[in-house]
């Protein structure tokens, strides 16, 4: 599609915001320094108003989902001390850990032979007994029994943690990885990449220079990706911003990346929460929605900003669909890493729920495949359904 965006300048209350939209209007790539302004603008509405002026002329009405299911293999991880925004990680030996045996991976994946699930969505923890021969088993294992369905596996964090166990590179490691059956890589373990937050929240993790790093390798190889970035803990807009602008590089460079998904931190059973005074404090509808509608005007070399209704709620997902979002967090089936720390959504949905959230913002629900090419569409909900509240 990609028109030209329709910006009306009116609908700008804050007149810092209007240089911005004449850049929108004119199809200039924006600036850090307007991305910053966007970030600290009162005027909420007037930058969803771009940002959905920019998605609409992308894509319409049209708002995409998959139909996905997660699986995670395994909650044991080397960083289980120093990740302390997460509540999922455990030790070895520690009460409530767990690591799948291929058997059972299997047997929970076998719902995908009664349902419509067209990807398997698999990370889990950087655990030192699921190196590459468990993985390599576990995809040909999956793509024996599944040849239809697509998985999308593995963080760059667990690339890189797999070639320091096997000594191995990121590219080799990857090139297994593929032969044995990954298709494409999600975008997790971004979290924030100034070295002074990592510091902080995940002093030992993979730094953001190496995780750019491993995604460019992937994206050399043909393999596709998203990207994400960790909101809303102890960085700041500047750190955002310079965050963004990494991604939008590396996209400039290789066209690699699929989507952005902002991921809202939740501060419930995780020790940072209880640092920062946080607990039952999530982030704001206003930070949320603002993240969403940013990345689709900054990252203007991006096709598809994604929402994930896990972490910020089916409600302000919707309403989300007004701020730059074209594309939603799918099926799902069962999430277990955003509930371990506080998530209180459902965790997954029918397609029935996923077409009546989309409906009722006004939107065309399409299925789309792991690479955002659109499956099938629906026929329109009679008016009330239409109308009514996701």
């Amino acid at each position: 599609m990609s028109a030209m965006p329709t910006i009306h300048l009116d609908r700008l209350r804050d007149g810092a915001l209007h240089p911005i939209g004449e850049k929108v209007r004119r199809g200039e790539r924006l600036s850090a320094v307007d991305a910053i302004t966007l970030f600290r603008t009162p005027d909420l509405l007037g930058v969803g108003h771009l940002a959905d002026a920019v998605n609409r002329a992308k894509h319409g009405d049209v708002v995409t989902f998959a139909s996905n299911q997660h699986i995670n293999p395994t909650n044991v991880c080397v960083l289980r001390k120093t990740c302390v925004f997460c509540g999922y990680a455990r030790l070895p030996k520690e009460e409530g850990a767990y690591r799948y045996s291929i058997e059972q991976v299997l047997a929970e994946a076998a719902q995908a032979s009664d349902s419509m699930t067209r990807e398997f969505h698999i990370v889990g923890g950087l655990d030192m007994q699921a190196g590459l021969g468990y993985y390599t088993t576990m995809f040909r294992a999956l793509k024996a029994a599944h040849p239809l369905v697509h998985i999308k596996a593995l963080t760059a964090v667990e690339i890189a943690h797999i070639g320091r166990i096997e000594k191995m590179s990121w590219t080799d490691v990857l090139i297994a990885l593929r032969e044995a059956g990954l298709d494409t890589m999600p975008g997790g373990g971004a979290e924030t990449f100034s070295a002074a937050v990592r510091d902080v929240i995940a002093d030992r993790k993979l730094g953001g220079a190496d995780y750019i790093g491993v995604h460019r390798a992937a994206h050399a190889l043909g393999i596709r990706s998203n990207c994400t970035m960790l909101y809303g803990h102890v960085e700041t807009i500047e750190d955002r911003v310079e965050h963004l602008t990494m991604l939008r590089d590396l996209q400039d460079e290789t066209g690699g990346f699929l989507a952005y998904i902002p991921l809202a931190y939740h501060p419930d059973d995780n020790a940072l929460g209880v640092t920062l005074g946080r607990q039952g404090t999530s982030t704001t509808g206003f930070d949320d929605l603002r993240n969403l509608a940013v990345g689709r005007l900054y990252l203007d070399n991006f096709q598809h900003i994604k929402s994930h209704w896990i972490m910020v709620s089916t409600a302000l997902t919707q309403i989300a669909l007004a701020f730059g979002v074209n594309d939603i967090e799918g099926t799902v089936v069962r999430e277990k890493i955003y509930h371990a720390v506080g998530a209180q959504t459902q965790q997954g949905m029918s397609l029935q729920e996923l077409l009546r959230l989309i409906r009722g913002a006004g939107k065309e629900p399409a299925e789309r495949d792991s690479f955002y090419r659109v499956i099938r569409t629906f026929e329109a909900a009679p008016a009330a359904v239409v109308g009514a509240a996701a």
